[in-house]
C-alpha cells in the first residue's frame, strides 16, 4: 500500500532526478533512496550500540591483525567431533549374496 505525501525538493534536485529516473518514476526512485538511507542508519546506530562490547582484554588473540589471522587459522584447523552418524547404516545387500 502506497500513501501519498508532499515533499519539498531543491528545484536543481528535481531536474537532475528527471534526468535520472525519469519524470515518471520519481516515487519509485525516492522511494528507493529513501530505503537504502533508512537502512544505512539503522546499520549506524546498531554499529554504535555495539560499539565496544567486546573488550581487548577479553580477546588477546584480536589484538593485532597477525594474531587475528593465526587465529582463524587454528580454529579452521580444529578438528570438531560430528558425534553418531545419525542415519544408521544399512548393510549391503549384496553382501549376504557372497
Amino acid at each position: 500500500m502506497s500513501v501519498r505525501t508532499n515533499l519539498l525538493l531543491p528545484e536543481d534536485l528535481v531536474e537532475e532526478l528527471d534526468r535520472v529516473a525519469g519524470p515518471r518514476n520519481r516515487s519509485r526512485f525516492v522511494a528507493d533512496a529513501v530505503r537504502y538511507k533508512l537502512r544505512r542508519e539503522k546499520l549506524r546506530q546498531a554499529w554504535e550500540k555495539s560499539f565496544g562490547v567486546l573488550k581487548a582484554e577479553d580477546h588477546p588473540h584480536w589484538a593485532t591483525p597477525e594474531k587475528v589471522v593465526e587465529w582463524v587459522r587454528m580454529m579452521r584447523a580444529e578438528e570438531t567431533d560430528p558425534g553418531p552418524d545419525p542415519i544408521p547404516k544399512l548393510s549391503d545387500p549384496r553382501a549376504s549374496l557372497r
